[in-house]
């Protein structure tokens, strides 16, 4: 079970997880039904998702790929 909320997992794992070549994103969501944290990439490759965890502070990580994510004009 969790110690923290995880708003504050996020917060923390946030800036090591975007500063990962390929992670375009992080985000809370649902996973089964519990809450999780999802990491978005641009492509799922063997080499990047060797570098994201399965848990982060007792938090599922759901990694999905996503592509190149641009701001809107």
């Amino acid at each position: 079970m969790p110690e923290k909320p995880i708003e504050a997992v996020l917060k923390e794992h946030t800036t090591s997880l975007m500063a990962l070549p390929g992670v375009v994103g992080t985000a809370q969501g649902l996973c089964d039904g519990k809450p999780c944290i999802k990491v978005f990439v641009v492509k799922k490759a063997p080499e990047l998702l060797d570098q994201i965890p399965n848990v982060l502070e007792g938090y599922t990580v759901e990694v999905q790929e996503t592509g190149v994510i641009r701001a809107l004009d």
